[in-house]
């Protein structure tokens, strides 16, 4: 239960820091919002994991929480930033992809063998799972930051670079993903990766 604390206090961490020059809603930060609200999607999803024993949902929990923390962030920053919202977008494009992409391999697989020490330990589980809360958290923190942020900022050629940046990480990460399932899904390489 001790890594699960350094966990939480890594996350309570980044939520400070990500917090002091964001929007705050009734009082509190919406980017301390989005981190607690990350950690929150992933215990509830913990609770049914645990009692099944599955892993099932794991990844698709993960796409959800990166959905429902841009979302979040949009709607209680009550932006109408158009760099807001294309930020917004975009982690919803790649979570869409990323999650179904995921979730259809486990749904083929049938499991995640990887799982199959840690499910029936209450603590090495419920830490995957917060873990998770935190990698999430960590990984739109800049994206958060953005879509939260008490600024304006007006489509620039930064903003398009990035957008291409963006296009071209995501094109390589498709492109990795379907090389690697195309590898697993040969007998040859059973095992082997």
């Amino acid at each position: 239960m001790g890594i699960i604390v350094v966990i939480i206090l890594l996350g309570a961490g980044l939520a400070w820091a990500g917090s002091s020059h964001g929007v705050r809603w009734q009082g509190s930060a919406v980017f301390g919002i989005c981190v607690a609200l990350a950690f929150i999607i992933q215990w509830l999803a913990f609770i049914p994991a645990w009692f099944f024993q599955t892993e099932r949902f794991y990844d698709l929990t993960g796409s959800l929480t990166y959905l429902s923390t841009v979302a979040v962030a949009l709607f209680l920053g009550g932006s109408g930033d158009f760099r807001a919202q294309l930020l917004a977008v975009l982690v919803a494009i790649w979570a869409l992809r990323l999650g179904s992409f995921l979730f259809a391999r486990i749904s083929k697989d049938g499991k995640d063998g990887r799982f199959d020490t840690i499910k029936p330990h209450f603590a090495r589980f419920l830490m995957v799972w917060t873990l998770q809360g935190l990698w999430v958290a960590v990984t739109v923190g800049a994206a958060l930051a953005a879509i939260s942020a008490n600024i304006v900022v007006a489509p620039d050629a930064f903003l398009w670079m990035g957008l291409l940046l963006w296009l071209l990480g995501f094109v390589i990460e498709v492109i990795a993903d379907r090389q690697k399932q195309r590898f697993r899904n040969d007998p040859a390489n059973h095992g082997v990766f």
